[in-house]
């Protein structure tokens, strides 16, 4: 009796996790991530591109291009940060009651 039916709830060992916390998924994930880079690295070698722009023709242009995009927002992002943001108390209304 101590075995489980195969209809019952599998019971989660860390219920605090959510499903996409978990290690083993997360390296799936990231795993995933590798295998779809390294195929779209692989069909810029197949895949026959009509560009405009001498240097849009570059091996890897536009991964150097997300890449550097992707660093300028952060960086802006944090300028933004010290410009819009509020004091600690700016929702306090003075009130010691």
């Amino acid at each position: 009796m101590s075995e489980r039916p195969d209809n019952a709830p599998r019971i989660d060992p860390d219920p605090g996790k959510g499903r996409l916390e978990h290690p083993r998924n997360v390296d799936r994930i990231v795993h995933g991530l590798y295998a779809l880079c390294a195929l779209s690295v692989l069909l810029e070698f197949v895949v026959h591109r009509h560009e405009t722009l001498s240097f849009a023709g570059w091996f890897g242009f536009y991964a150097w291009f997300g890449f550097v995009a992707c660093v300028g927002l952060v960086l802006a992002a944090r300028v933004l940060r010290r410009v819009l943001m509020r004091s600690e108390d700016y929702y306090d209304d003075g009130d010691a009651s």
